[in-house]
């Protein structure tokens, strides 16, 4: 039991604090409404878990095994958060009105490519994981967990959109909060780039001049 609530703290701090998933709801909440936004907050909910429990119960001994299929997969990741970032920083707010904001399988689809979530799934499977028990009912409980806990962490988030667009009536309000929201969602894989990076030095031959 106390393992669970150990694994319950976890996830409520990972998915609670600002990351690719939160700015990407309150973007969409704020830009789209509440209504419109809850397809793309039920693919977090549901999808994130999901991801969590196959990485725990397949992809996390391939990784072991073929580190360079997990450089592969962060790479991609980092680029397409990058060009997502720039997306969001330079969309205009009437435009967006006219297209269809985020879907469920998108949303779920997404937890792929969020490496904030590569971080937790591997995080909590190395963490919170016992050779002594079974492994897979671990791995499974561990997955439940974050369904329960993603949908009000989440949620509050998307609720609180709803707030801060009474404050944000103008177009040049929105833009101004659009760019923001790109730039802290540069900022936000800014830590997981840089660590990419200094796992890329280490792996390959790469020799820089000296100064």
């Amino acid at each position: 039991m106390h393992q669970y609530l150990s694994v319950a703290l976890f996830a409520l701090t990972t998915t609670v604090t600002p990351g690719p998933n939160i700015l990407m709801v309150l973007y969409s909440g704020l830009n789209h409404g509440i209504r419109r936004s809850l397809p793309h907050y039920l693919g977090i909910c549901i999808g994130l878990p999901i991801m969590i429990t196959v990485v725990g119960l397949f992809l996390g001994p391939l990784f072991t095994h073929y580190p360079v299929v997990h450089y592969v997969l962060k790479g991609a990741s980092l680029l397409y958060l990058i060009c997502l970032a720039f997306k969001i920083a330079f969309s205009h707010p009437h435009k967006l009105k006219d297209h269809a904001p985020i879907g469920f399988m998108q949303a779920a689809m997404f937890q792929w490519v969020n490496p904030k979530v590569w971080m937790m799934a591997l995080g909590a499977v190395a963490t919170f994981t016992h050779v002594g028990g079974d492994i897979h009912y671990q791995i499974l409980m561990i997955g439940l967990i974050f369904l329960f806990v993603t949908f009000p962490s989440v949620g509050v988030w998307l609720v609180g959109s709803a707030s801060l667009k009474r404050f944000l009536t103008s177009t040049f309000h929105l833009r101004v909060f659009n760019i923001c929201m790109g730039l802290l969602l540069l900022v936000s894989i800014a830590p997981m780039a840089y660590g990419f990076w200094h796992e890329l030095v280490h792996l390959l031959p790469i020799n820089f001049p000296d100064q």
